[in-house]
């Protein structure tokens, strides 16, 4: 077990150096000139030959690379133009609504996905789990700048329930989140219905039923558990998906959160904004992976043994 957590931080920090890298390169590679953004049109060639000596950027791009290493580790990302300040802060200060927004999708999500997966699950083949099927299929495929949309002029400006845009109040969080967990929930839902379908027709599950125990019991004790691996393995390769859709839903309803900020700064080349955005999101998509390690092999003895096959 402590080998395959050594491999995995190994991994862990070979992901968010790539993420860090390929950041770099392509905002480098982008049309523009940072200097020239920040200075505006009207700036004179030797406002902007200044600045961009001060920014480094008159150096060779791999000097400016290795720079750019030697900030990140040390978490700095340098000062927000637009912002005057530390990016980090100005990320750190957005980043708890993220991470609000992202948490209620996923308690909604896995809620609702479970209770409607196990239900399916249980009895394949019959109406309850085609009509389960055909909805989360229907939930997966819809957009989520569409639903939230839909959902803005339903809610909002039609029944006047919710407010459409901002985040002053949790009554702000409730359209947000709804949109951002409808296709987690239909991806919840499916996997869990196929696990538990496929655990149900085990032989050791025929036994329990032989024992006597009630069907309540038989999915407690044994099919749900034993059905939650993939569900988990899934949930947590879905964490940065969820996170790229947050990034739209923030826009959508005007959410003040990293997906929001990280947008305007990709529109301004606020290159620290986006740099730090990016390692902040990388960090939280591996750590939620090599949770899902821990908690399988929590969940599975084979796997916290070691056993392949």
């Amino acid at each position: 077990m402590l080998a395959q957590l050594v491999r995995r931080l190994g991994l862990m920090v070979f992901t968010v150096w790539g993420a860090v890298s390929l950041t770099f390169v392509i905002l480098r590679l982008a049309p523009g000139d940072q200097a020239t953004v920040q200075l505006g049109p009207d700036a004179t060639a030797a406002d902007v030959a200044a600045l961009r000596e001060e920014l480094g950027l008159n150096q060779p791009i791999f000097a400016q690379y290795l720079d750019y290493l030697r900030s990140a580790v040390t978490g700095d990302f340098g000062e927000s133009y637009r912002f005057r300040e530390s990016a980090m802060t100005v990320i750190l200060e957005r980043f708890p609504a993220t991470v609000l927004l992202a948490v209620t999708a996923t308690v909604l999500a896995l809620t609702i996905g479970l209770v409607a997966g196990v239900v399916a699950g249980r009895s394949p083949g019959r109406p309850v789990d085609r009509a389960i099927s055909g909805i989360a299929l229907v939930m997966q495929a819809i957009p989520s700048f569409w639903s939230g949309i839909m959902l803005i002029l339903l809610v909002a400006l039609t029944l006047r329930l919710l407010p459409s845009a901002g985040s002053g109040d949790l009554r702000h969080l409730v359209l947000p989140a709804i949109t951002l967990s409808i296709p987690f929930t239909a991806l919840v839902a499916r996997i869990t219905r196929s696990s538990v379908a496929e655990v149900t027709a085990e032989p050791y599950i025929l036994t329990a039923r032989s024992k006597g125990l009630s069907e309540r019991a038989v999915l407690a004790r044994h099919a749900v558990r034993n059905s939650m691996i993939p569900v988990v393995t899934i949930v947590s390769l879905h964490i940065g998906t969820l996170l790229g859709g947050a990034v739209i839903v923030e826009q959508v309803f005007a959410w003040e959160g990293v997906g929001s900020l990280l947008v305007d700064a990709v529109g301004n080349r606020d290159y620290a904004i986006v740099q730090g955005a990016t390692v902040l999101l990388a960090i939280v998509v591996v750590t939620m992976n090599l949770l899902a390690d821990v908690v399988n092999s929590r969940l599975d003895p084979r796997i916290r043994a070691g056993v392949t096959s």
